[in-house]
């Protein structure tokens, strides 16, 4: 048997025919701690000789020894020099490189030995894909393809199956192909997929003429002349995967590799420019004039980061994953050496730092891609040529000299934002006029030159423009988009500019802070030309009454403007407002509503979510705040588009419901002075409509009556009175009942119990309905005057979703039923179910307990701040339950990974609980529940 022989180390892909050793490998620094060619191939060599099966068994031991040695070395770089992130993919490569050329020379030599070869027999392993580039985070799927020059033959079929084997037991996940060159060109032709990584395809051992003939029939029979049928497949394929990932680089739990702007979109730009002009690095896109210099380092800036972040992520996980999950972003960041700053975790500053390379990809791949869109029928030659200058025909007509290329708005010269920097801020506002796009070159340019605004910024005309785009009757958010995607809104508004890319870190926003700020506008838009009236008609009726519009628009691009920094946003933001207000424009009234609004922003989603609406305090003292009928109509509004904007699901018809409610009786006090009715008017009202709807026997009815107390006429809603009375009828003598049906009004299920009261039954209850999958968003607790306990909870499921399947809701019955029975340990049960949203334990939540004895003139209000998690309302009822107060009402709001708990109490008296050693005591029971106790 022949021995053993260590090969030559080749390092990556050649041009046409030429198998010498490729620069993917060039920079990459002490290769042979990585793993030594020439140790590895002696000690496979000292193996001695034995059948084929144990003999690859002994070599495999031998190679997952140094591919676990060279993982560590990748790994130690990676911690010395945590933002290399191409010299950190090269190395991986460089790593499973030596181990195939190896492993490959083992099978040839000495497990399948052929001395003489026929021509049929020759085999070529190329990398393909990412691995073909020299690029592999550290568990990336090895992409190899054997290459044959017909139907491979038994020996070669043999050596392929014995390595492909060796992989398998090292741990690798390996995908791989094994084709004729017929069947390479032919599958190349038919699937774009195939041709992508056969474009990247780079020799790593093998008959070295045997690839040159693969490369240069794949140029002349796949490449040649189908340049402009691959950019259109490459862009219809972006735009599917765009699509799948949410069709938005803003989104806080980005996929790096697939997502938008992450580094799929930078391969694609490398794809095509290998492909039209054969190019073999990056870098020679700025030789054929698809980059300037300065894009070009702003392309590989992000490649470099994004490929940090990416094998960070695989060696954190130890897997390979590449979405940037909320448990894992606090260990990257600390990874990657970032560090607290005021008003902003370290966490925060790398997400944001990762949003601004994502918008970099889309400025590059935006510019790049949406050129060679429109310029597909031309070729690849006209393409070129028109991307690199703009040359307008006399029939091209102008707007404010602009030209206007084919429905874009484009520069007549390339110093025309120089010439005057204003036109920076026009071209947008021109753009939305005109209904027009703008060129890619023009977006170029504006890019390049948006630090020209600068001193302009005080600019009446610049002011203006700004303002007629941001209060536009059409688009503003899409050019607002444009705007800041050039560059240009952070530079004229540089508050703006601190929140550009900026996340938070919580599992309720979905998009970063200026993502989130456009958003809103285009909802806002859209409510105000009549689009979103099913979803919100309330604040689409209420928009044509709005007089204050220009400050609503301005409002909305400035409630969140001070996010980030050390202090409440709110309180900040409001300075901002009135340091910024008069700059764009605005009247000394408008200024004053617009810092108000930004100031209270909050204030009507915290009242409607945390308060209970039945208590007519809580409208006084919104009244007090609020002063005007037209400040409450643009509050209504904000607090909308505000809540919407936050991402998918967040608005629901229970906040609607809420909002609205809030928004009546607060504009009733505001035009009256007072409620229209007062309380015996309205409790009289109620029970004179509900004896029309049910038509009852009169002495049955006032039986009715007489045994529910004021405070449940005044706290229920019409509707919820005719069920209430419907399950007591059918109740009966009965001393228990429950009641689950679909509420759609609220977006959720109304469920009744109708029981014996007794100590304990509502945190009971609690637990029960989360142990059958639902989540409590609101409780109405209530006593009959003969000892009866009619509680009333809206229950939706974990997400904030309609709980309302007859399943779900016959499943709920149950489960009360039998926590009331005392049937199983509720207890146990409830500690054992798994958290609906796992990764709620990546962020920092500390318990906080708050207490109020003037926001009701008849309950001690308490509000319990906490992470969400299994039955926390369970166990805070419970808390309540063991200080001996009564619980009326619970209100109940989830953000994200946040619960905000709000109890409103009396001890068993009915008395407030004012007694500063009770409060003390019942804040400090609250504070353990909070945090980990339990029942």
């Amino acid at each position: 048997m022949a021995r053993f022989r260590p090969i030559s180390v080749p390092s990556g892909s050649a041009p046409t025919g030429d198998v010498s050793p490729p620069r993917c490998f060039s920079t990459l620094i002490d290769r042979d701690a990585i793993v030594d060619p020439v140790v590895l191939a002696a000690r496979l060599s000292a193996l001695p000789d034995a059948d084929p099966e144990p003999l690859r068994r002994a070599a495999t031991l031998i190679l997952k020894e140094a591919l676990a040695h060279g993982r560590a070395e990748v790994e130690r770089r990676l911690l010395v020099h945590p933002s290399r992130g191409l010299d950190a993919a090269a190395a991986q490569a460089w790593l499973v490189d030596q181990l195939l050329m190896q492993l490959a020379q083992l099978a040839t030599t000495r497990l399948y030995p052929r001395p003489n070869p026929t021509a049929g027999e020759r085999i070529v392993l190329v990398a393909v894909g990412g691995y073909g580039r020299g690029e592999m985070a550290p568990f990336s799927d090895v992409d190899i393809g054997f290459l044959t020059p017909d139907k491979p033959t038994a020996h070669t079929e043999q050596v392929i199956e014995s390595m492909l084997y060796a992989l398998w037991d090292l741990g690798l996940k390996v995908g791989h192909s094994s084709r004729s060159l017929s069947e390479m060109v032919r599958e190349a032709k038919s699937d774009v997929t195939v041709r992508t990584a056969l474009l990247e395809a780079r020799y790593v051992w093998g008959d070295k003429a045997l690839y040159a003939e693969a490369v240069d029939r794949f140029r002349a029979e796949v490449q040649a002349d189908t340049a402009r049928q691959f950019i259109a497949d490459k862009l219809a394929e972006r735009n599917e995967r765009h699509r799948r990932m949410g069709d938005t680089r803003y989104v806080v739990e980005p996929n790096v590799k697939e997502g938008k702007g992450g580094l799929r979109d930078l391969h694609a730009l490398f794809w095509i420019g290998k492909y039209v002009h054969d190019v073999q690095r990056a870098g020679q896109l700025v030789d054929v004039g698809l980059f300037t210099r300065a894009e070009y380092r702003r392309f590989h800036r992000a490649d470099q980061f994004l490929w940090a972040v990416r094998c960070h992520l695989h060696v954190v996980a130890r897997r390979p994953e590449d979405r940037l999950t909320f448990d894992l972003q606090p260990e990257i960041a600390r990874r990657m050496r970032f560090a607290d700053r005021p008003g902003k975790s370290n966490v925060e500053r790398f997400m944001q730092l990762y949003f601004l390379q994502a918008k970099t990809v889309g400025d590059l791949t935006g510019l790049f891609l949406t050129h060679l869109e429109e310029e597909n029928g031309r070729g690849a030659r006209g393409w070129l040529e028109r991307l690199t200058r703009l040359t307008p025909s006399r029939r091209q007509r102008r707007i404010d000299g602009f030209v206007v290329d084919r429905d874009r708005l484009a520069l007549p010269d390339d110093r025309f934002f120089r010439d005057d920097p204003v036109r920076l801020v026009a071209i947008f506002a021109l753009a939305d006029r005109h209904r027009l796009n703008i060129h890619p070159l023009a977006m170029r340019a504006a890019a390049r030159d948006a630090k020209l605004i600068d001193d302009y910024r005080a600019d009446a005309r610049a002011n203006a423009l700004f303002l007629d785009l941001l209060a536009s009757p059409r688009d503003p958010a899409g050019g607002l988009r444009r705007m800041n995607e050039a560059g240009v809104l952070g530079r004229f508004v540089p508050d703006f500019g601190r929140i550009v890319a900026q996340m938070q870190f919580d599992m309720y926003h979905h998009y970063t802070v200026d993502e989130h700020t456009i958003h809103a506008i285009g909802l806002l838009s859209r409510i105000e030309k009549g689009e979103l009236a099913a979803d919100h008609p309330l604040a689409s009726d209420v928009v044509p009454r709005i007089m204050s519009r220009r400050a609503l628009y301005v409002a909305v691009l400035l409630h969140d403007i001070a996010k980030g920094r050390d202090g409440d946003h709110s309180v900040l933001g409001e300075a901002v407002a009135l340091r910024l207000c008069p700059r764009f424009g605005l009247t000394e009234a408008e200024t004053e509503t617009v810092a108000w609004l930004v100031r209270h922003h909050l204030m009507m989603s915290e009242v409607a979510f945390k308060r209970d609406l039945s208590d007519f305090k809580t409208i006084l003292d919104l009244r007090d705040v609020i002063q005007s009928i037209e400040r409450l109509r643009l509050l209504l509004v904000l607090t909308t588009v505000d809540i919407r904007a936050v991402g998918p699901g967040t608005w629901n018809g229970w906040k609607g419901q809420l909002l609205g409610d809030l928004f009546r009786r607060t504009e009733e006090v505001l035009r009256l002075g007072h409620q229209q009715r007062g309380r015996s008017e309205r409790i009289a009202a109620k029970q004179d409509r509900l004896q029309a709807a049910l038509a009852p026997d009169e002495t049955a009815f006032t039986a009715l009556v007489r045994r529910l107390p004021d405070s449940y006429w005044i706290a229920e809603p019409a509707d919820v009175l005719e069920r209430n009375a419907r399950l007591i009828s059918d109740a009966g003598t009965a001393s228990l009942s429950i009641g689950a049906e679909p509420y759609p009004g609220r977006g959720a299920a109304l469920v009744t119990i109708y029981a014996a009261d007794h100590p304990g039954l509502f945190y009971r209850i609690a637990g029960a309905i989360h142990l059958a999958g639902g989540s409590v968003i609101d409780a109405r607790i209530h006593t009959t005057r003969d000892g009866m306990a009619l509680d009333n909870f809206l229950v939706q499921d974990p997400w904030g979703r309609p709980f309302e399947e007859p399943q779900q809701l016959e499943r709920m019955r149950v489960s009360i039923a039998d926590a009331l029975a005392n049937r199983g340990h509720l207890a146990d049960r409830l500690l054992a179910k798994a958290p609906p949203r796992p990764r709620a334990a990546a962020f920092p939540i500390a318990a906080n307990v708050l207490i109020d004895n003037r926001a009701s003139n008849r309950f001690t209000v308490v509000e319990v701040n906490a992470r969400d998690r299994p039955a926390l309302l369970n166990q805070l009822a419970y808390a309540l339950f063991q200080a001996r107060v009564t619980i009326h009402s619970a209100h109940i709001a989830t953000y994200g990974e946040r619960a905000v708990d709000t109890f409103y109490l009396t001890d068993l008296t009915g008395d407030k609980v004012d007694a500063r050693s009770r409060l003390a005591a019942l804040e400090a029971a609250l504070l353990e529940a909070a945090g980990s106790g339990g029942p």
